[in-house]
């Protein structure tokens, strides 16, 4: 689990099933701090900042298997505040920094003020419990639970007492939900193992576009199926959805598709970006992206143009959106790729080749570099080269004019 700080110093937060987290340069690749409390291996973290009007300064949270929430100084390494004996684990971290408080998620859902004084909780009644958090606004938090996506609002009183309460369940999905983001002010999308895209209405909670992501098996495969059992469909669930307001980008079993918010359409895919499920993506730009996977490979793609000469493979895309719910049958036919206009390919740009295990995520600090952690233990800064040496070149010829060209 990696997590970044915009703050100038340039720092992120890795952390482990050893319950120790670990605060970084990104510039140099030195390690600053070693928080050391969790017992267990940590199951959340998110950074916390909270004005209180006179300063402002950033802590991380962290959530552990061993039933606690901790609150520490990156600066020094402290442990500030801690809580206990929680009557479960914690899954997932929500920072509403307006409020000055945070939300936790797992058998319950919690709601804590920055002295990690419990101000309300609610708990639900979901096996799985609360996997995922985001904020929507009117002081409203969605929670994915299961099939489920829970709205709750919260409520400041005049004394500043926070309740909370549960307003709407969104009951769409026909599987677990896997992701779950916001898209922008006034949208978020929700993903499903059995690969369902949902974009909502971040204020209404209603459904604005329905995809079914379903890749097709080839006719060998499929043959070869029918001897041994009923055909099934490829991989398909969403292991990661991303953002950038314009396109969402979704992780579907080991490949890639790109939605456009604006027209509500497939804008390009690519069946097979890795040998194995892509674990994390980004979205770059509107035309470049990134993506790791379990295969141990990042891997970096540009959004482009068919080629005229050739004809778009029709081998496995089916999607389907509609502004009704899911389940009723007013929904219009699957369209294959081929009959969607303007559709684009991902073409490979490069390869960022390190891990010896799975690739979980990474986090990007644009000019600065890159950082990847895996399953093999090992977190790897990336530069980019040329960049490195146009700033190795002039610090070069910066020294030699300190020093008058000797």
């Amino acid at each position: 689990m990696l997590e970044g700080s915009k703050d100038e110093a340039f720092r992120c937060a890795s952390a482990g099933d050893d319950g120790l987290v670990l605060v970084w340069n990104v510039e140099t690749g030195e390690r600053l701090q070693e928080l050391r409390g969790h017992s267990q291996q940590i199951t959340a973290m998110t950074t916390f900042t909270c004005d209180d009007g006179h300063t402002t300064h950033t802590s991380l949270l962290t959530a552990s298997s061993d039933r606690s929430l901790s609150l520490w100084d990156p600066d020094t390494g402290n442990r500030v505040q801690t809580i206990s004996d929680l009557q479960s684990s914690v899954k997932c971290l929500l920072v509403l920094e307006r409020l000055c408080v945070f939300v936790s998620g797992g058998g319950e859902l919690c709601v804590w003020n920055k002295d990690f004084q419990l101000q309300c909780h609610r708990p639900n009644h979901s096996d799985t419990g609360i996997t995922a958090l985001i904020e929507l606004p009117k002081n409203c938090i969605a929670a994915a639970m299961d099939k489920e996506i829970v709205i709750y609002r919260l409520t400041v009183s005049t004394d500043s007492s926070i309740s909370v309460a549960e307003v709407r369940c969104l009951s769409d999905h026909q599987d677990r939900i896997r992701a779950l983001i916001n898209v922008n002010d006034g949208l978020f999308a929700s993903g499903s193992h059995a690969g369902e895209l949902i974009l909502w209405d971040a204020i209404e909670w209603n459904i604005m576009a329905y995809e079914h992501i379903l890749w097709e098996e080839s006719q060998a495969c499929t043959q070869a199926e029918i001897r041994l059992a009923a055909p099934k469909p490829s991989e398909m669930s969403i292991q990661h959805l991303t953002t950038n307001g314009r396109h969402i980008l979704a992780a579907v079993g080991s490949g890639l598709y790109v939605f456009s918010v604006l027209t509500k359409t497939v804008v390009a895919y690519r069946k097979a970006a890795h040998d194995s499920n892509v674990l994390h993506t980004m979205l770059l730009s509107d035309s470049k992206l990134m993506s790791c996977s379990e295969d141990g490979s990042v891997r970096m793609w540009e959004i482009q143009d068919l080629p005229l000469s050739a004809e778009p493979a029709s081998s496995g895309f089916f999607g389907m959106w509609t502004f009704s719910r899911a389940n009723k049958p007013s929904a219009p036919p699957l369209k294959k790729v081929v009959d969607v206009p303007n559709i684009r390919m991902l073409e490979l740009t490069g390869d960022l080749i390190g891990h010896s295990g799975a690739v979980q995520m990474f986090v990007s600090f644009r000019e600065n570099g890159l950082v990847t952690c895996s399953t093999d233990h090992l977190l790897i800064l990336w530069k980019n080269g040329e960049r490195q040496s146009q700033l190795r070149s002039l610090a070069l010829f910066q020294k030699l004019e300190e020093n008058e060209g000797l």
